[in-house]
């Protein structure tokens, strides 16, 4: 399916909104019913149409469409935030007893679900090193029932072989599902890989503009369905009709966001590998990464997200260089139009900080939709005062 037909023309009904180019914001909490037998089909099968907003919702139905579509997958639903989209189907496909085999270091409210949450309900994890296959094959045991990647990961950029890995949890009927915000769906397309759901944070390229929060999860029909009746009803994490809105209007210019970003970071990265007070860069298809062969042939690009490391590195550093920085913002996220900058070392106690931890002096950069000779001036001044 084309791009330009999903971005601008999928789901689209034209006809049924007076013919309007943008596609109206239905502002309501419910829908009616013409006949008894009507309402009762749709109580019978909330999954088929709309009844409650909290389910369904027309606006909502427009972006589901065009967000399966893009990741090549049968259905989507759309949450409040990006973590909703991997908690609620990971509580929809577990039960007491199970076990998860996770990738080591991802999104930290990643960790704290399956490393603080699911132990109360009887649900263990393994955390494992997801760029070495053996792994993840290794910690396989038979009550595992999901595999949970994020490719690349966060932070250090790790990445994982996804049709290796899909490959064996077919062979013993394990779900494998993915944090694939990294990428967005124009750089990586796990789904093709064997990959059974593909999570992602739409706040970050896919709305791309930092004003609304969301997420999103894609996948086969069946197991779509099988979130949205119990666990994604019961918790109610739907999207309002408004961010849904927000978010076709990111889609609009979600390639050339994408391609603009991409360029700016390539011109920040060359710039940052030759500077003599930065040891490395770390980003799948800098010349230098290890997994360079492996991340080309399962992503197109890599957008605007990259860590680096500071020559002899000190938490003095690390600080002094962050704090001296004027343009590029200190925030959490990414995939907006603003150049933000996060130290790893923000989310550690200073008494737990340690030089020989590599995690705890990792410096995350994400390069957004600022030229980037005016990005590279700030980033020049900063390390100026180390």
């Amino acid at each position: 399916m084309d791009i330009s037909f999903i971005l601008n023309e999928l789901g689209e009904e034209r006809e049924n909104y007076f013919n309007a180019i943008a596609p109206p914001i239905i502002q309501t909490s419910n829908f009616k019913f013409n006949t008894v037998n009507d309402f009762r089909n749709a109580l019978a099968d909330e999954f088929q149409g709309n009844l409650y907003s909290r389910g369904f919702n027309p606006t909502i139905d427009i972006l589901r469409k065009k967000l399966a579509a893009l990741d090549g997958a049968e259905d989507a639903l759309v949450f409040g935030s990006g973590i909703a989209a991997i908690t609620i189907p990971v509580l929809a496909l577990l039960r007491a007893g199970d076990e998860v085999v996770c990738v080591e270091n991802p999104y930290s409210w990643t960790i704290k679900l399956f490393q603080d949450f699911l132990p109360k309900f009887g649900i263990k994890t393994t955390f494992v090193n997801g760029s070495q296959v053996q792994e993840i094959e290794n910690a396989i045991s038979p009550k595992t029932r999901l595999i949970f990647l994020e490719s690349p990961n966060t932070f250090s950029f790790d990445v994982q072989d996804l049709s290796a890995i899909a490959k064996i949890a077919k062979a013993k009927n394990i779900i494998t599902m993915i944090d694939n915000s990294y990428c967005s769906p124009l750089y990586q397309q796990p789904i093709a890989y064997g990959i059974d759901l593909v999570a992602q944070s739409a706040t970050k390229y896919l709305a791309g503009h930092s004003d609304v929060l969301a997420g999103v999860v894609t996948g086969d029909r069946k197991l779509i369905k099988q979130i949205f009746e119990k666990e994604y009803m019961n918790i109610g994490a739907s999207l309002a009709p408004q961010n849904a809105w927000l978010l076709l209007r990111g889609l609009r210019t979600l390639p050339i966001r994408l391609e603009k970003i991409t360029a700016n970071a390539n011109k920040v990265i060359e710039y940052l590998e030759q500077h003599e007070k930065v040891e490395s860069v770390l980003y799948p298809f800098s010349k230098n990464s290890k997994q360079l062969d492996l991340a080309k042939k399962q992503m197109k690009a890599c957008g605007g997200l990259l860590s680096i490391i500071l020559k002899e590195a000190s938490l003095q550093k690390i600080e002094t260089f962050c704090n001296s920085l004027k343009h590029i913002l200190m925030a959490v996220s990414w995939g907006g139009y603003e150049s933000l900058i996060i130290p790893a070392c923000a989310g550690i106690r200073i008494t737990d900080f340690d030089l020989q931890q590599q995690r705890h002096t990792l410096i995350r950069i994400y390069v957004g939709l600022e030229e980037p000779e005016y990005l590279i001036k700030d980033l020049e001044q900063a390390l100026e005062r180390i």
